[in-house]
């Protein structure tokens, strides 16, 4: 998948080197243990601080009272509580329909980059991320699904579903990774079938050619599907920190840049970042998502709660 002029910096100049496919899909295989614990566990320290996102509806549990309005049916008010307050009152019940949330990892090449071997690598966040965040969803009744480049994806049968989640993430990891890249399906294509008025929440770098996630978020709105987009980066993506002499090689097959003194284009590569950051915020409100940006080197929490506001704001 060719990518914009925004790329990761790869090979032994700047970075971590590129690893085969395979390699990658076994070292996130290896994490994974630690990732789901780590999900686990701040999932449920968000769920201990937040409240709950409350909306009236036909559940079981009680709510609040509310004055009764013109022409509500009798058999919805407490007659008990009016009594007290002398006038009509309500028993309002909270929501309890599920949710569908799908969860999209990007798996391609570029995400498997950091730029320094203390950091995680963008897919390790991005999956760390969309596990909490299902973790968090499962806790709350929503129905959480997988989905790639083909469609919905299957999950492994039996076991939890944050377990399962992983796993099937893992397959998915695994499936995309062994492919040679002129054969792999590109990460943002359509037509993709999804069940309508599902939310998608999405984590990659979002590098891929402008055409194609304008397309893309295009054709999720005529689902009509509401996306959250996760945005994952490497510090050095944003900074540039290199001087002097750097080799950049491409990630998925692009020939290598090399530059006699990177310092010279960093006010340059600065302005293009923040160019490329407007106009993806802009694209996505404009069709009717959101964006949430993440940086590898930062704690999760806040790119977390922000996913969690929005995804309550739109339910």
């Amino acid at each position: 998948m060719a990518r914009d002029g925004l790329r990761s910096h790869g090979g032994s100049a700047a970075g971590t080197p590129l690893s085969s496919g395979a390699a990658s899909a076994a070292a996130l295989a290896a994490r994974m243990p630690d990732l789901l614990l780590r999900a686990r566990q701040t999932a449920a320290t968000l769920a201990a601080g937040l409240h709950p996102q409350r909306r009236a509806g036909w559940g079981d549990n009680f709510w609040q009272y509310r004055p009764a309005q013109p022409g509500e049916p009798a058999s919805r008010i407490d007659w008990r509580q009016s009594a007290r307050t002398h006038h009509a009152q309500v028993r309002e019940k909270e929501a309890e329909t599920a949710q569908t949330v799908i969860l999209w990892c990007d798996m391609s090449p570029s995400m498997d980059w950091r730029s320094a071997a203390a950091l995680p690598s963008k897919r390790e966040s991005a999956v760390t991320l969309l596990l909490t965040m299902a973790a968090l969803l499962l806790r709350a009744g929503e129905t959480v699904q997988l989905a790639g480049p083909e469609g919905l994806f299957p999950l492994p049968v039996g076991g939890p579903p944050l377990e399962r989640l992983a796993m099937g993430l893992l397959a998915q990891a695994q499936k995309e990774l062994a492919l040679p890249l002129n054969a792999a399906a590109p990460f943002l294509r359509a037509p993709i079938h999804l069940p309508a008025r599902a939310h998608l929440l999405m984590a990659s770098d979002f590098l891929d050619h402008q055409e194609n996630i304008q397309t893309f978020l295009r054709h999720l709105a005529a689902l009509p599907v509401r996306a959250h987009l996760l945005q994952i980066s490497d510090p050095a993506e944003a900074s540039l920190p290199y001087a002097g002499r750097v080799l950049f090689t491409g990630l998925e097959g692009e020939a290598p840049v090399e530059l006699s003194e990177a310092s010279d284009i960093r006010p340059a590569y600065a302005n293009l970042v923040a160019t490329r950051d407007t106009w993806l915020a802009g694209i996505a409100t404009r069709y009717g998502h959101d964006l949430t940006r993440h940086q590898t080197d930062q704690t999760a929490l806040p790119a977390l709660l922000s996913l969690h506001t929005l995804m309550s704001q739109s339910a």
